[in-house]
């Protein structure tokens, strides 16, 4: 079945009367403060739109998955406040400062990609699933539906989209039951990922025609595991508060179509808005709403969906120029930074093809910034949520529901020394 075409209502929160309803002018006014001073709340801060849903995906996640309802989560802010008493970081090293000043070894280093001895693999490697994951559906374009621990997920191979812009991905066995992957592009460049038994990415790097290693991102836990053990998921963001918004919503979400003034620029480069405790593995970060919070975001709403497609118009793709050229000119700054590229769908449709649709909509977004703009396609993760991250409350049809989100990950993914 299509997504946004008909109405699953199989377990989605029921939407209170209030979200059915238009705001009233008060009602909007009140959202609005809230929206400038979220920190001096404990109540969920919701978009001032009519039908608006929370700000934060992780508010909507522990509604949407958890059946968490509004009086908790603000039951649970209230017991979190002072704990959460930090000093907003300037920089991405101030927001690693607590990952830097529990690891026993500070002055680590990267190793190189290619320091393993590699035996070339004639097939595609398969890797073992941890024990609480496994593939509920594959489809032809070698995209899956994955349970996560009772989390469901889209999963897409990232090789096969590099791989248009260069040669298919060779594939070698390394130490440790590790599988390193190499797709050469055709400028000379080569985009390597390193993967443990279980199919985790540990690193990706992209090193050029000269020889220069840019680590794009690197998980020192995973490169410290012991891959012979098994591997159970978890949400790292479950272990964390609900998140308390402490800068304006202004200075939080940029949407595109309504600010396109805005300095794309300085807002891409900004640190997380709260401490990262650790490093995160990409995979984390694609998984947990609490983690990818902790990120600025912007909302490509010009990129405007039709029903159950994932096309872009040559007319939309030119809206685009002034976000692509903020991340050409963050990538001149570091050649290694992440952007995650998250799809989204209305609520209409079933929850599997919303998924799919949603993760092939965000794969499009980084083609068109790859194709037309000349991003790099490895500086680019994608990842699809179909509904379950909704702008605005309806399980009817909504465009603004059916969009794509840019986040820059870097400091969630790789210790701020890298490339350094």
């Amino acid at each position: 079945m299509p997504g946004d075409a008909a109405v699953n209502q199989d377990l989605r929160p029921q939407l209170s009367p209030q979200d059915q309803q238009p705001l009233t002018p008060k009602e909007l006014q009140r959202l609005k403060a809230l929206a400038d001073r979220p920190d001096q709340t404990n109540d969920t801060i919701i978009l001032p739109i009519d039908r608006g849903a929370p700000v934060l995906d992780s508010d909507k996640d522990n509604n949407w998955r958890r059946g968490m309802n509004e009086d908790q989560l603000r039951r649970l802010r209230q017991q979190a406040y002072g704990q959460d008493n930090y000093v907003m970081p300037q920089s991405d090293a101030e927001a690693q400062r607590e990952y830097y000043a529990n690891r026993p070894r500070r002055d680590e280093r990267i190793e190189s990609i290619d320091h393993y001895e590699g035996r070339k693999l004639r097939d595609e490697p398969q890797f073992i699933y941890p024990s609480d994951v496994r593939v509920e559906r594959s489809f032809d374009d070698d995209r899956e539906v994955m349970d996560y621990g009772g989390q469901i997920v889209i999963r897409s191979d990232d090789n096969r989209r590099f791989a248009e812009y260069g040669r298919p991905p060779v594939y070698e066995q390394v130490d440790h039951q590790r599988v390193r992957i190499t797709v050469f592009k055709e400028n000379g460049d080569r985009i390597v990922s390193l993967r443990n038994r279980y199919g985790q990415l540990i690193q990706r790097s992209r090193i050029d025609a000269r020889g220069n290693e840019y680590v794009l991102f690197y998980s020192p836990d995973l490169y410290d595991a012991n891959d012979d053990q098994p591997v159970v998921y978890r949400d790292p963001g479950a272990e964390l508060p609900p998140m308390r918004l402490r800068v304006p919503l202004n200075d939080y979400i940029i949407d595109v179509g309504s600010q396109p003034d805005r300095d794309y620029y300085r807002f891409i480069e900004q640190p997380p808005v709260e401490p990262v405790e650790r490093v995160y593995t990409i995979d984390e970060v694609r998984n947990s709403a609490r983690i990818r919070d902790k990120m600025r975001r912007i909302d490509l709403d010009t990129i405007t969906f039709a029903t159950a497609s994932a096309d872009i118009s040559m007319n939309q793709a030119g809206t685009l120029k002034r976000v692509a050229d903020a991340i050409t000119r963050v990538l001149k700054d570091d050649p290694g930074e992440t952007f995650l590229i998250e799809g989204h769908t209305d609520a209409v449709g079933s929850a599997e093809s919303n998924l799919v649709l949603s993760d092939r909509r965000a794969e499009s977004v980084a083609n068109v910034l790859t194709q037309v703009y000349g991003i790099p396609p490895e500086n680019m993760v994608t990842q699809g949520y179909g509904e379950q991250f909704l702008k605005v409350m309806t399980y009817g049809p909504e465009q603004q529901n059916r969009r794509v989100t840019i986040r820059r990950v870097t400091p969630l993914v790789r210790p701020v020394q890298a490339n350094r």
